[in-house]
């Protein structure tokens, strides 16, 4: 039974599968159609419950808790192989559950899992929709539409480069609002558009401090580096397993079967956008960090730019993607603005 209590309709389970017990929340006729929500860093599938009672009865609603995060088995996270072992767990899940194609969610670091299984599991994706996606170039240390490595060593992404005050109130199970860092502080500031408060702030807070820490774990180990900022990725740990130095899917758009692409993201997103709050290089830039090369070297990454320009090769070559922006949203659009995501949403699953 999951640790965070569930919303009525909402069915928790352990999932015993051929590589991980996996935490899954469930929804609707198990004969569904079959909709898998993937959350992303700092959460649980806790977050996507309310979407999941919203869909409409024909769909089979599943969300499992990623290695790492929930309530899902305590195992390592092999960084050295990008989002690997995120799909290969959701695809161990799905020999489970039937192996049957499905419509595939992903939010935020979440999306990585879904760029990597689409490459890997081609026929068992019916669509995809990207929410707040990771850029398919990974999260920090590149520039410009076609994600050049700012270093050859990435410096500047990876486990290296998360705030250690966060992580130590995160380890501490800080549940206060004394301070900017403290982790209800980040989700309320940064998860979504302030003022925007959820009404489930309790219990989004339990499951992201169900993450799992240390130096192998969150946010990840990270090497030195002579490069600005000094640190780059190390080799365990989600954070390290989105850094491009492992994380380069911008080549799904090669695949042959192409399945179609939904893109959402909030107006406001501070996250993951063209000047993210999170990337060193626009927080070098705002003065934030010292020693600062310069945009010619590390610029801000191009967050969004990277995404739409890897979207629209994918369409060049014979894919169909369509961008929905939801006003007066942030990293979450799906919680702060539900009607809005909901109606792109499910128009985009009816017409796959």
């Amino acid at each position: 039974m999951s640790t965070v209590p569930t919303l009525p309709g909402i069915d928790s389970r352990m999932v015993p599968t051929a590589r991980i017990k996996t935490h899954v929340l469930l929804s609707g006729p198990e004969d569904g159609i079959p909709v898998v929500f993937i959350h992303g860093n700092f959460s649980a599938a806790t977050y996507w419950e309310e979407t999941m009672l919203s869909m409409p009865d024909r769909y089979r609603c599943i969300a499992p808790d990623l290695r790492g995060y929930g309530d899902t088995e305590d195992l390592l996270i092999d960084a050295t192989r990008g989002a690997r072992d995120w799909a290969d767990d959701l695809k161990a899940l799905s020999d489970v559950f039937g192996d049957r194609p499905g419509h595939l969610v992903g939010w935020s670091l979440g999306a990585s899992v879904l760029f990597q299984f689409a490459r890997d599991y081609p026929a068992l994706v019916a669509s995809l929709t990207l929410v707040n996606p990771v850029s398919p170039y990974g999260f920090g240390g590149t520039k410009g539409e076609n994600g050049e490595p700012c270093y050859a060593d990435f410096a500047g992404s990876g486990g290296g480069v998360v705030n250690p005050e966060f992580v130590r109130r995160i380890k501490a199970g800080d549940r206060s609002s004394d301070d900017p860092n403290s982790p209800r502080n980040v989700i309320n500031t940064f998860y979504y558009k302030p003022p925007f408060r959820a009404k489930r702030e309790e219990e989004f807070l339990s499951a992201a401090l169900l993450e799992k820490m240390g130096d192998d774990r969150y946010p990840g180990d990270m090497t030195p580096s002579e490069n600005w900022p000094n640190v780059a990725p190390g080799k365990w740990g989600p954070i390290n397993a989105t850094a491009p130095k492992y994380f380069n899917l911008s080549d799904f758009v090669r695949m042959a079967q192409k399945p179609p692409v939904l893109w959402v993201r909030g107006d406001s997103d501070q996250i993951v956008s063209d000047n993210s709050l999170f990337d060193f290089g626009t927080l070098g830039k705002m003065g934030w960090v010292p020693g600062w090369p310069g945009d010619e070297i590390y610029p801000p990454q191009p967050m969004v730019a990277q995404t739409r320009a890897v979207l629209e090769a994918y369409a060049a070559q014979g894919g169909s993607y369509q961008e929905a922006v939801i006003q007066d949203a942030g990293h979450s659009s799906f919680i702060e603005q539900p009607d809005a995501f909901m109606r792109v949403f499910i128009q985009h699953l009816e017409s796959a």
